[in-house]
């Protein structure tokens, strides 16, 4: 790749590709993230690190209860869902509505070899928690050279 790969945020991602090996659609796969997260932001996360290869994404789901939250994996994409059941407002007065309480989809990208140890909901926080586990065939070995 000699030309030079400017996305929107307008930095240049060509130094990456000078050491990188089958990473053709990188920039496509960023700007397509970067895009997705630029929506409503609802329901705000968090993505920590927590040591080599284990990861947490921490989602403020206030209102929801563990029957309302639906979390699927599937091939290399993370989907979680909330859905409230319908709540009856005629009946109620609002003088302020500021807690957001509508369903929501977030879908997250996995890399190879991520999976998803399990889920916990407390005091409003889901966190999921994540493991990067590389089968031994995927490891790195010595060549020997003859």
């Amino acid at each position: 790749m000699d030309e030079e790969i400017v996305m929107n945020t307008g930095f240049s991602l060509a130094p990456l590709f000078r050491h990188s090996v089958g990473f053709d659609r990188f920039d496509e796969l960023l700007d397509a993230a970067l895009r997705a997260d630029q929506g409503n932001g609802y329901p705000p996360y968090d993505i920590i690190r927590e040591s080599d290869g284990r990861y947490r994404i921490v989602m403020a789901v206030a209102g929801f209860s563990r029957a309302d939250l639906d979390i699927t994996v599937q091939e290399n994409e993370l989907k979680i869902r909330g859905n409230l059941p319908n709540q009856d407002d005629a009946e109620r007065t609002w003088l302020h509505r500021g807690i957001a309480r509508r369903a929501f989809e977030r879908t997250f990208k996995l890399a190879d070899h991520v999976e998803v140890d399990g889920a916990d909901l407390n005091d409003g926080l889901l966190t999921v928690s994540l493991n990067r586990v590389v089968p031994e065939e995927k490891k790195p070995r010595v060549i020997p050279v003859s």
